[in-house]
């Protein structure tokens, strides 16, 4: 495997908590990353901007802070996302800020980020980018990218259509770089199957919005514990790139889910983003296809050490 260096020893199983928009939050990503995974959280949830300063100090003291009190413990980094777009009128401010305070992993979206890798490549810290297929991967790998994202079929928030089994596979015999795979994980036996389907990490997210620490809504928690697969829908209409959504969160909005018309991706603006109402993020729920797989809220570290144990437990029944 590829994992980076950097990230040896850090985790208690390799793991990424994906950023969620409006979901992720200091909170969540101090308890993620003191229980041995990789927390993250997207830079736009920081509003107003001069707010992600604060946030990034406030995690980086809790999670030195735990270091010291509890030295035998796996202590990950964090990471920040970032959405390279012409419409996010923040990038160049919101880079400033994560090169200031050197954020240890930034995780970025949509256009191939070559000046958000140089940037972070100057101080030594890592950048994995989001694809949805092997061209995309392609452009993110000639910019220099540590690892690429595979955002496969059924995972929440902004999709792709392919399977794991494909993508991976295809990434892998172009890139000797960290693998990471996104698309309903949501236990412990499916990081080991993204291992042993040769990703170096998995990507979850969806498991933590049902979290105690997760910034979401309590009935947003309770639709996906409720949900299951069929309960997802894929659509363009609310970004103007396809993703996964709860139908009922869409039903209740007023929309018929079954019936519902394409976005176009000349109407993205992440701009919006900054507005408190901007319906397709504040009404609108994501989730993947793993919400089948939920059926309880809990804190961050207790999700996390179920994941643990679920891995082991599937490595020595495996091994056996």
């Amino acid at each position: 495997m590829t994992l980076p260096k950097s990230l040896r020893d850090q985790l208690r199983v390799p793991l990424i908590g994906a950023p969620m928009f409006i979901v992720s939050g200091p909170e969540l990503v101090i308890a993620q990353c003191q229980a041995g995974i990789i927390g993250s959280f997207p830079a736009l949830n920081a509003r107003p901007q001069s707010m992600l300063g604060d946030w990034l100090k406030q995690i980086k003291d809790s999670l030195a802070e735990y270091a010291e009190t509890h030295p035998d413990a796996p202590v990950a980094p964090y990471a920040v996302n970032q959405i390279v777009h012409a419409s996010n009128t923040r990038l160049r401010e919101d880079m400033e800020t994560c090169v200031e305070h050197e954020v240890p992993i930034v995780i970025t979206s949509l256009r191939p980020p070559a000046e958000v890798v140089a940037a972070v490549h100057a101080y030594g810290g890592l950048v994995f980018h989001d694809v949805i297929s092997l061209r995309h991967a392609r452009k993110a790998i000639e910019q220099g990218v540590d690892g690429v994202i595979a955002v496969c079929a059924g995972a929440g928030g902004h999709a792709g259509p392919l399977s794991p089994f494909a993508l991976v596979k295809e990434i892998r015999s172009e890139f000797d770089g960290a693998i990471i795979l996104s698309g309903s994980i949501t236990s412990g036996r499916d990081v080991l199957a993204a291992r042993a389907m040769g990703a170096d990490l998995a990507y979850s997210g969806t498991r933590f919005i049902a979290s105690d620490e997760a910034n979401a809504v309590a009935e947003y928690k309770e639709m996906i514990v409720d949900s299951n697969a069929a309960d997802i829908v894929y659509s363009s209409l609310f970004t103007g790139i396809h993703g996964s959504y709860l139908k009922g969160s869409i039903a209740n909005a007023g929309m018929d889910p079954e019936n519902l018309p394409e976005g176009s991706k000349a109407d993205m603006d992440f701009a919006k983003a900054s507005k408190s109402d901007a319906k397709a993020w504040k009404d609108i729920w994501g989730a993947g296809q793993g919400v089948g797989n939920i059926d309880n809220i809990l804190p961050a570290r207790d999700i996390i050490l179920n994941i643990e144990r679920e891995y082991n437990e599937a490595l020595a029944e495996l091994a056996g």
